[in-house]
């Protein structure tokens, strides 16, 4: 896959570009502008994961090793969240970006992954995630949030480092599925959708970002089971190049898309496909899939990937797959498709993905482990990643109050007996769950135990 390099750059970008030149004759690295204190500026790359050693959170690793059977996956990549503008200084034992990075550099890592999460009125659709901003605090999120975020990366310390990110998850999808007249709606999306603070802060989050030469911004594209039907696909690759053209920003910040960021839909369905049919009916009318135009994250991407570039994004881009939790192995996992009964039997025999609904997003029971983090698996897919940490809750399963702008959702609850937004099934959640992002042992217990491919 050959990605157009950026045409639109800063005058710092395109003097870091004279440099590579002057000093590398050609080559693919070159020494950066004086007073760098000996980095080297990373040439631009295609694929930013290909032959990259990647860099692995020492936090979450302890974590992880500290765990039975833990220390099978403690060396494995994974994402760093920048969850709170305290998140970037760090402090009460917690490290901040600098912190990353430079363990980055002892490491001699090729790359860096971090999720920039913190939009005004953050995830308008999950009290879970619910952030420290308020919808109308935009010029705090670029002031007090980006552009501190921009100045550390921008440091010519860390000009070797491939910085990838992940830029700003549960956000633009709400603005298409969970607005307007729909059964879905909240009233807190359809505030983000009038006032365009999601619009306007993922664009200046790109233009920010995406001026230091060695940044990689990846847009979060919900997953599957979330865009995946007909009135969901193409809308919502217009709100994302909508923000991406935002605020000064151009297509040529957004290097590619991550997809199934902290979820669990899986990357495979191998025993039933979209065109099957069971009895005269199609599985695309079966419960489970309920007439998505999908049944696993791959095709998604892919698919998703055409319906981007179709929509003004480059040729070029590639795809994240966030494989972290999509595993599903274990005894429940099938090996045969269904009876071929009714399309349902057919469906529910044979999927990986146990959920109860596809719609059920909170510390799911019976998910597994899934592909572990590689470059180029797939055709249009820049990496298989674990950019949500196995281990970390995606929120509280009752409410506890903090000073982390945390609210208490009832999908967490494995009581709560849902709402339209998963079809009012029950949640699935595990129950005694902490606050997002905090550790879960036994949610990591059962990650290890249900690993796909096996550990």
């Amino acid at each position: 896959m050959s990605r157009r390099h950026r045409t639109h750059r800063t005058h710092r970008t395109l003097m870091f570009a004279l440099a590579t030149v002057l000093a590398a004759g050609g080559t693919t690295t070159a020494v950066a502008s004086a007073g760098d204190g000996g980095a080297r500026a990373a040439a631009r790359v295609d694929n930013p994961y290909a032959g990259a050693k990647v860099y692995v959170n020492p936090e979450w690793s302890r974590k992880a090793a500290a765990e039975p059977g833990g220390t099978a996956v403690a060396h494995q990549p994974t994402g760093v969240w920048l969850d709170r503008i305290a998140a970037i200084a760090g402090g009460n034992g917690t490290m901040g970006l600098r912190a990353h990075l430079d363990t980055a550099l002892q490491q001699r890592a090729d790359l860096v992954q971090l999720v920039i999460y913190n939009l005004p009125g953050r995830d308008c659709s999950a009290l879970a995630s619910n952030g420290e901003l308020g919808p109308t605090e935009i010029d705090r999120y670029k002031r007090d949030y980006i552009d501190p975020i921009a100045r550390i990366l921008a440091d010519p310390k860390y000009a070797g480092l491939r910085v990838v990110t992940t830029v700003e998850i549960d956000s633009l999808p709400n603005l298409v599925t969970n607005t307007g007249g729909r059964p879905t709606a909240t009233p807190q999306c359809d505030v983000m959708k009038a006032n365009g603070n999601y619009v306007k802060g993922i664009g200046y989050a790109l233009k920010q970002l995406g001026a230091v030469p060695n940044v990689y911004n990846y847009v979060d594209a919900g997953h599957h089971g979330w865009i995946g039907w007909d009135d969901n696909f193409a809308a919502s690759a217009q709100v994302m190049h909508q923000a991406a053209t935002a605020e000064g920003s151009t297509v040529d910040n957004v290097h590619g898309f991550i997809t199934n960021t902290a979820n669990y839909s899986a990357l495979k369905e191998d025993h039933f496909r979209i065109d099957d049919t069971v009895g005269g009916r199609s599985v695309r009318q079966s419960r489970w899939v309920d007439w998505n135009r999908y049944t696993d994250e791959l095709s998604f991407a892919q698919a998703f990937r055409d319906q981007l570039v179709s929509t003004g994004f480059r040729p070029g881009i590639g795809m994240l797959v966030d494989t972290s939790r999509n595993g599903w192995g274990g005894t429940a996992r099938p090996t045969r498709p269904g009876p071929a009964t009714d399309v349902d039997a057919y469906v529910n025999g044979g999927r990986y993905d146990r959920r109860i609904h596809i719609g059920n997003w909170c510390n799911q029971s019976g998910a597994g482990l899934g592909e572990r983090p590689q470059a180029a698996p797939a055709a249009g897919i820049d990496a298989y990643v674990w950019m949500k940490p196995p281990g970390e809750s995606d929120g509280a399963s009752k409410e506890i109050p903090n000073g982390e702008g945390k609210g208490f959702d009832r999908m967490c609850d494995p009581t709560y007996t849902g709402n339209p937004r998963n079809g009012h099934n029950m949640s699935g959640a595990l129950p005694d769950a902490p606050l997002s992002g905090h550790w879960f042992s036994a949610q990591f217990q059962e990650l290890l135990k249900n690993a796909h491919p096996k550990l």
